[in-house]
């Protein structure tokens, strides 16, 4: 049992501590979640975790820890998400690796499997993606695999479960050695035995191949003698091999790599999948750009149609049956003061906000997010903007982590890890701070292209894009260095799965919900304080030369832009509130209807307020629906003579 202090912080007491390793969209993050039962993100793209996952499982009556590595395809520290992969598991030392390898591509995935071996390290391989391989016409002899590679082999489908206890009742595991040509054991066991003690509590054999290999990290924190004997020893091989053995010892496994997957798997002859067909159409230039263009259009008419069509509803359902018991209640504790006033902005008008903003718009971009992830299209995409992308210092990987910035800007920028040069980090993560994100799109879909028209929406996200475009092209050329050539591999297609779009749909939009509810709140109160004591005057007259000069908005609206600091989406809740507000108190008040009335409006998410008494006895149903369905004519019409009203008038 893994006595790392590490772990002991994240998992506590546990009977085993088990890695989670392999290339990259093998389906790591989906055993983790069958697992631990959590909800880290899975994508069939490369790179999707770039740092350390943490959960705890349970099997007969046992508690296992279970750490999620970053996918990669080899050990050398190459890049960032490398070094995160290997230290995770020298740092913490878990009592065994669980190696998840692609069925459908053995061989490459073998090299890394080796490389683990090398270590020493208890292995357990997980031959995933089955249902995939046999689609594919490829059967895997588990038994002739684990003959060869001397460790237990279980066959799985991990978004299935599948396999999954067969899996861990193989733990711990079992370690082997992979054994290489004459001269490259030669090498090893001769610089193993001038060895001392090697540290991260390595054996000498693999500290010996990570010498030979020239590892950067190794190399640096080995005693110079010992380096020095390592690169003799590497010299006197060369000579006879013909090629440096940094590069021979790869090569070696590489060769060791496919003589094992060739003999534990069979392939029949098989017609080309559907699957394949479209993501070889997606990937060429001449259909593949049109079709791009095609889905992002596609993607902007769903969320201004299916958001709209789901915002009209929640409005009709909010006012019509969730509003009125809110205003009872409220009545009921506070009465009819100043304090249940400001009360309904926060439990009201707060809430319905959060909500409303959240189910028509964000929940819907999530469901958008997650079947372009899950189906693998984002491959296409970074494969098609390459060229586009090298004009902005990167290459077309880097358009995965913009799309990703596209959900969330923190994990998008926590994704710039797979990027290989600090130069390609700094551009990255500058772009994608400039990337629309779900609480951006939720702003401009539900309020510039709902109000303004779908035109005005579209012309926001296209300045958004010549934005990142320009800063992109900027950087590129004030930043010395170049971006690196594109080297990706490509994934054909999958049809998403529902169980797996509705487990990411929801973990998003919960995180979403429970960070945005209490600022939300809070802002409401705020605003509602303000506004019931007369003194938001105050507060908005500083920003009026601003606000009302450069931006023609009123004044008051700067303390919405203020609250947009917090969340972009507070924007959109607190203009629409106060629009709301004037509105109706500009309506009543021409109508000579009650001074101090109160009206519901849920127009697109929010509850307005100062309906008259007498209107609401007479049509007590119909109020929120007549003033959702005239508010944007209305508005519009009346927009000009509000905006030129001082303050005070209103």
């Amino acid at each position: 049992m893994s006595s790392c202090h590490t772990l002991t912080q994240h998992f506590g007491h546990t009977d085993f501590t088990i890695a989670l390793a392999g290339n990259p969209n093998v389906g790591k993050s989906s055993l983790f979640n069958r697992l631990t039962g959590a909800n880290v993100e899975t994508a069939h793209y490369p790179g999707k975790t770039v740092a350390l996952n943490y959960g705890l499982a349970h099997f007969r009556d046992k508690q296992i820890g279970v750490i999620d590595l970053p996918g990669t395809y080899a050990l050398g520290a190459q890049s960032e998400d490398q070094w995160v992969a290997r230290q995770g598991v020298l740092d913490n030392h878990p009592d065994a690796i669980i190696a998840i390898a692609d069925a459908t591509n053995l061989e490459r995935n073998l090299y890394l499997v080796l490389q683990y071996l090398d270590l020493g390290l208890p292995l357990i391989v997980a031959v995933n993606l089955m249902d995939e391989a046999a689609r594919a016409g490829i059967a895997i002899d588990p038994a002739r695999l684990a003959r060869d590679l001397r460790v237990p082999v279980v066959l799985t489908i991990a978004t299935r479960g599948t396999g999954v206890p067969e899996l861990i009742a193989q733990l711990p595991g079992a370690r082997a050695t992979p054994e290489y040509d004459i001269e490259i054991e030669t090498a090893i066991n001769t610089l193993s035995r001038a060895l001392g003690t090697p540290p991260n509590d390595l054996t000498p054999r693999a500290f010996a191949i990570l010498l030979l290999e020239e590892d950067r990290e190794i190399v640096r924190s080995a005693a110079p003698a010992i380096v020095a004997r390592a690169r003799q020893i590497a010299a006197e091989v060369e000579a006879r091999v013909g090629e440096p053995l940094c590069l021979h010892i790869p090569r070696a496994r590489h060769a060791l790599a496919r003589d094992i997957a060739r003999n534990a798997q069979t392939q029949r002859a098989q017609a080309e999948p559907l699957a394949v067909k479209l993501w070889r159409w997606s990937v060429q230039p001449i259909t593949g750009i049109p079709t791009l263009i095609g889905v992002l259009i596609a993607l902007f008419a769903y969320l201004f149609w299916v958001g709209g069509a789901l915002a009209e509803m929640f409005a009709a359902f909010w006012g019509e049956w969730i509003s009125p018991v809110i205003q009872s209640a409220v009545n009921v504790v506070l009465g009819n003061g100043a304090l249940a006033q400001i009360a309904l902005w926060g439990f009201d008008a707060g809430i319905a906000a959060a909500l409303g903003i959240g189910i028509p718009y964000v929940l819907t971009f999530y469901i958008a997010l997650a079947i372009l992830e899950d189906s693998g299209y984002m491959n296409s995409i970074a494969f098609l903007l390459d060229a586009l992308m090298k004009r902005l210092g990167l290459h077309g990987r880097a358009v995965i982590i913009l799309l990703a910035g596209a959900g969330c800007n923190v994990p998008a920028i926590m994704g710039t890890r797979v990027l290989t040069t600090r130069r390609e980090r700094i551009i990255a993560s500058t772009l994608v701070v400039l990337t629309p994100c779900s609480a951006r799109v939720a702003v401009i879909a539900g309020g510039a292209a709902l109000y303004a028209g779908w035109q005005s929406g579209a012309a926001l996200l296209l300045i958004a894009l010549g934005l990142i475009i320009a800063t992109g092209v900027a950087l590129n050329r004030m930043m010395p260095g170049r971006s690196d050539d594109l080297v990706m591999e490509m994934f054909p297609f999958r049809v998403p799965t529902a169980r797996v779009i509705a487990r990411k749909t929801w973990g998003r939009f919960k995180e979403f919900v429970f960070a945005a509810m209490p600022i939300v709140l809070l802002g409401s109160f705020v605003m509602g304080a303000l506004y019931e004591t007369n003194t938001v005057w105050i507060f908005s007259a500083p920003l009026a030369p601003i606000v009302e000069g450069w931006l023609g908005l009123p004044a008051i609206a700067g303390l919405a832009l203020l609250f947009a600091i917090l969340r972009k989406e507070l924007a959109l809740q607190f203009l629409v509130t106060l629009a709301l507000v004037q509105y109706v108190a500009f309506h009543v008040r021409a109508r000579d209807c009650c001074r101090r009335s109160r009206a519901i409006c849920s127009c697109n998410f929010l509850s307005a307020r100062k309906i008259n008494p007498k209107i609401a006895t007479r049509n007590p149903k119909s109020n929120v629906r007549c003033v959702e369905k005239n508010f944007a004519r209305r508005t519009r019409r009346s927009a000009r003579r509000v905006r030129t009203r001082r303050n005070a008038d209103w």
